[in-house]
């Protein structure tokens, strides 16, 4: 996967776009605890390229998303129009209600595709919409972790894509086969390449993923997975000004998402 692979997800505005056309994202992330996981996420959306973000989540995780990103539509409701839902981030998994169980198993039986993360990993196995899994820490190298262990191991679901993008019955398209997309797209997860170099900045392309796979409906998970990875990483280099094969400085995961649109722009411009 490279530039000229991502840049078949990426287009430019123009005057026949709306809110709409441009992918709706909802997030349902962040908690008292970890607010900065959605406000990041929701942030990264934006600059991403969607044209509506929805956040559903805590009053005052919604009261901090707003106050940097007044643009977004908050409150508490997931209904309503969507085209690709960010869930679990920055949440956790024991700590969390009946109710909002019950709720991200409803978004995980739908038919939006979902990107699943931190504290609704333990969901997955069990869901029937079109999924992409991040990966947690393994105990060991190169081992899986316990929850992508059972979401390889559990029951298929419907609504998964098939090669051409369309919706198709069978096994949910879950975290093991959107790596092995991405590993045939020669984005690889160790080495000196895209990926690599996000990583190596301490995060994953899960808040860019949310924008590419709603505004591109018509894509596999696989594709979109290889492409949010490229972006975020090309993004993550440009921010700490390797880019141009310089050795870099640190930066912070904002940096990133505030380079996003540059990193965009240079795809589209070649």
């Amino acid at each position: 996967m490279g530039r000229g692979d991502t840049a078949r997800l990426l287009r430019a505005p123009t005057a026949r776009d709306d809110k709409y056309s441009r992918g709706v994202v909802g997030l349902r992330t962040g908690s008292p605890e970890y607010p900065g996981a959605a406000v990041l996420g929701v942030e990264a959306a934006w600059r991403a390229g969607a044209g509506f973000v929805r956040y559903s989540g805590p009053p005052e995780v919604g009261a901090l998303v707003l106050a940097r990103r007044p643009e977004t539509v908050v409150g508490s409701a997931t209904s309503g129009r969507v085209g690709a839902w960010v869930i679990g981030s920055g949440t956790d998994a024991a700590t969390r209600s009946v109710a909002e169980e019950r709720l991200l198993r409803d978004l995980l039986a739908g038919t939006v595709p979902v990107v699943a993360d931190a504290g609704a990993l333990d969901l997955v196995p069990d869901a029937a919409a079109s999924v992409i899994a991040t990966r947690t820490r393994a105990s060991s190298p190169g081992s899986e972790s316990p929850w992508a262990q059972r979401a390889e191991r559990g029951p298929g679901g419907r609504g998964t894509r098939d090669g051409g993008g369309a919706r198709a019955d069978g096994a949910v398209e879950r975290c093991g086969d959107a790596r092995r997309g991405i590993r045939r797209h020669r984005v690889r997860r160790r080495g000196a390449d895209a990926l690599a170099r996000h990583r190596r900045h301490g995060r994953r392309p899960r808040r860019v993923l949310g924008a590419l796979l709603a505004a591109n409906p018509q894509a596999t998970l696989a594709e979109a997975g290889a492409a949010a990875a490229w972006l975020h990483g090309r993004a993550a280099a440009r921010a700490s000004g390797a880019a141009a094969g310089h050795p870099g400085h640190p930066i912070v995961a904002m940096d990133v998402a505030e380079e996003l649109p540059h990193a965009i722009a240079e795809v589209l411009s070649r």
